[in-house]
């Protein structure tokens, strides 16, 4: 029997795809969770041999998770679900571990069929998105300066995106300049749309 952990902040899909993943002989949901940190909480709690854990949840997103799942868990196979799947996400996901990625447009056998693929150790990505992400190369971003506009995302003030980024504010400045120049963006408002907009954030 294959322990499953599913993690999505939209209470219907969540509930509809356990009672659908349910129906399989070899699939058991033990834990679900609405948002990362829960998901984190469960998984520590039920041992999932997968987790299934949607792209975008409220308090932070699923390869986040995945990257902390990885350490706390590492027998646990994660697969990530997306409405919103762009290229950057996925060789992001790929990075943080993640073996099945696929969109959420996909039938819910096709999903169990991944998750026993990740299970048995083998890897699973929706070849649209392979293709997509192929053809989109890679980040120009630096590490740093993705980490940056990831801040600046809420709008928050430079001061504060220093501080949460152990960084001076003209470090951080230099930063967002940087990363607006690279993607061609007029201000850093702009650059963070467009980083988003490829999931390079």
């Amino acid at each position: 029997m294959i322990r499953l952990l599913l993690a999505d902040d939209e209470n219907l899909i969540r509930t509809a795809l356990a009672t659908l993943l349910g129906l399989e002989d070899d699939l058991e949901v033990v834990a679900q969770a609405a948002s990362g940190s829960e998901a984190l909480a469960m998984a520590r709690a039920h041992r999932p041999d997968v987790a299934v854990l949607d792209l975008q949840m409220p308090d932070r997103d699923g390869i986040s998770v995945a990257g902390d799942l990885a350490e706390a868990l590492p027998g646990c196979g994660v697969v990530i679900v997306t409405g919103h799947g762009r290229a950057g996400h996925l060789k992001r996901a790929l990075s943080a571990g993640v073996r099945g990625f696929l969109p959420k447009t996909v039938h819910a056998t096709v999903l169990a069929d991944v998750v026993r693929t990740v299970h048995g150790g083998g890897r699973y990505v929706d070849p649209e998105l392979a293709a997509e992400a192929i053809s989109a190369g890679d980040s120009p971003l630096t590490p740093r300066e993705a980490d940056v506009l990831e801040l600046a995302a809420g709008g928050a003030p430079v001061e504060e995106i220093a501080a949460r980024a152990h960084l001076s504010v003209g470090t951080v400045r230099n930063h967002l300049s940087s990363a607006a120049g690279k993607l061609g963006a007029p201000n850093r408002h702009a650059a963070v749309d467009a980083a988003r907009r490829h999931g390079w954030i």
